[in-house]
């Protein structure tokens, strides 16, 4: 064995050590990985090599990463599809894995999880009933901010509007206001 071999080897070692550390933290995508490789030195031929054997064995299941970050993410954070397209496609998942992963939420799901949210918000506001101009403008706020939530959240205007309306007109109206 000559000096490059032994290299080599040191660099296959090393690389499989960094993935699997990295995996016991959380699991990652192939993307993930690749880069943590590329950011310690390792060459891109051992990093390939050592990600092609890690799918293999099925350490690395980028498909799997997928459906389980989106039902986690829209669960928790309550995030739309488009939202939870952008954060996959950051993490390097392939476009027809994410579409597969992300129709496991649906028009219903997004706009349950939306209005969650907001009522969730709304449980902590007081939201004027009266129609007087001072009223009117702090609702318009409530509104403009709930609207801004569910955006930042990946939901677009005409269903993050439409949320929050009906949201509004199921909330109890405060009893002082009456």
């Amino acid at each position: 064995m000559n000096d490059q071999d032994d290299l080599e080897t040191d660099q296959h070692q090393a690389a499989r050590n960094i993935a699997l550390r990295q995996l016991s933290a959380a699991p990652k995508t192939r993307h993930q990985l690749a880069e943590k490789l590329r950011s310690r030195e390792i060459a891109d031929n051992v990093v390939e090599e050592v990600l092609d054997r890690f799918e293999e064995v099925e350490l690395i299941d980028d498909a799997a990463f997928a459906e389980s970050w989106v039902r986690s993410r829209h669960r928790s954070k309550g995030l739309a599809r488009r939202a939870l397209s952008m954060e996959l496609r950051q993490r390097g998942i392939a476009d027809d894995l994410a579409a597969v992963a992300l129709e496991q939420v649906s028009d219903e799901d997004e706009w349950t999880a939306a209005y969650d949210l907001v009522m969730r918000k709304l449980s902590r506001t007081k939201v004027p009933a009266s129609t007087d101009p001072e009223s009117r403008q702090q609702r318009d706020r409530i509104v403009r901010r709930l609207v801004g939530m569910l955006s930042r959240k990946g939901y677009v205007p005409g269903v993050a509007f439409n949320v929050v309306t009906s949201a509004l007109d199921a909330v109890d109206l405060d009893p002082l206001d009456e």
